[in-house]
Order: structure tokens, then C-alpha cells, then sequence
């Protein structure tokens, strides 16, 4: 997008979603610069580092969705069958879903709140 390229959404989606995976594993974005068109250059030419603490398996799931390439990019499959995805056996995430399961209220917490 930023190179003014064709929007292809799904390809797009996907990189925006490993940015904010380096950000979750790395504890920080992947690109930065106060100047925008500085900023804009090291999105384009993937200029970022990835931290020595990462994993090797988890280094290369993010490079593999931060290609600035969309066609070579990894894809949902792609990224579903990568060694590191696949470290993790659940299949549901633990915890509440809003508006399929009803919501649980705890009486004495919410007393305690209202005092």
C-alpha cells in the first residue's frame, strides 16, 4: 500500500498481523522512525531487526509474514502448518466468548466494588 501498489486485503491483513506479532514476542514494534518517509523506507525494504532471544522457529514465522512481497508472503495455511504455530496443541482458546456464552457475575466481587 505503502508503494502504491494494488490493495490485496488479505495479504495486507496478514502482514499487519505479524507486525503486531513481533510487537507481542519482541516487546516492541518492528519499524520505527519519527520521520514518516524514513519510516515508509524501512517498511519497504523490511529494514528491522529481530531480537537474538527470539526463537529460530518464531524468527522465521515473522520474516515469513513480514515479506514485503504479498505473492511470496505466507498465506493462513502456510502460517497454520509452521513448526512454531503448531507448538501450541489447544485447539480453543480458554476464556469467554462475549455474546455466545453468557457472561459469569460474581455477587461478592461486585459488592465489594460498589463500597
Amino acid at each position: 500500500m505503502i508503494a502504491g501498489k494494488k490493495y490485496k486485503g488479505l495479504k495486507s491483513d496478514i502482514w499487519s498481523s505479524g507486525v503486531v506479532l513481533f510487537a507481542m514476542v519482541c516487546g516492541y514494534l518492528p519499524f520505527e522512525d519519527p520521520k514518516t518517509s524514513n519510516l515508509y523506507k524501512k517498511i519497504l525494504s523490511a529494514d528491522y531487526q529481530i531480537p537474538k532471544f527470539v526463537s529460530t522457529e518464531c524468527a522465521d514465522l515473522l520474516t515469513k509474514i513480514l515479506n514485503t512481497n504479498p505473492d511470496s508472503r505466507y498465506s493462513i495455511e502456510n502460517i497454520r502448518s509452521h513448526p512454531w504455530f503448531k507448538l501450541s496443541k489447544e485447539k480453543r482458546i480458554s476464556g469467554l466468548f462475549p455474546g455466545k456464552e453468557k457472561m459469569p457475575f460474581n455477587e461478592p466481587i461486585f459488592k465489594m466494588m460498589q463500597e
